[in-house]
């Protein structure tokens, strides 16, 4: 009697390689989705901490903080400054309609607008916060 070899044949592989592609396939736009998901709500929450940093702002200093103020208020936590806006993940954070407003303008309210470009597989994402402490998405 001959030994016989033992492991998979070719159809067998073949097999195990197309039933993973076609997982693959449809795994990958999810996946997707949950990080884009994840990094708008990621925004989200920068944006409620820095409502509720600047009320603490304003309480001490009788006007709101200019974007570099409220991070170091906050530990350099919210971001990466580079003047005058927050850099944090893939959002761009920045005072409007004013980047660099006087202490005056500071006394009557602020808008903080977080932006993510657009890349070739997702669409610009645009929300803001005002004093109000309301976070609205604005859909280009």
């Amino acid at each position: 009697m001959k030994d016989r070899e033992s492991g998979f044949s070719l159809i067998e592989l073949l097999l195990v390689v197309v039933i993973l592609g076609v997982i693959s396939t449809i795994a990958i736009p999810y996946l997707l989705k949950a990080i884009h998901r994840t990094e708008e709500r990621n925004a989200y929450a920068t944006l409620r901490t820095m409502s509720s940093a600047q009320v603490n702002f304003l309480s001490s200093n009788g006007r709101f903080a200019r974007l570099d103020e409220l991070n170091t208020s906050q530990g350099n936590g919210l971001g990466t400054v580079v003047a005058p806006n927050i850099i944090r993940g893939k959002f761009t954070f920045e005072l409007s309609p004013n980047a660099n407003p006087t202490d005056a303008d500071l006394k009557e309210g602020y808008t903080i607008i977080a932006t993510k470009p657009a890349s070739s597989q997702e669409t610009r994402y645009v929300v803001q916060v005002d004093q109000t402490g309301k976070i609205t998405e604005i859909f280009p």
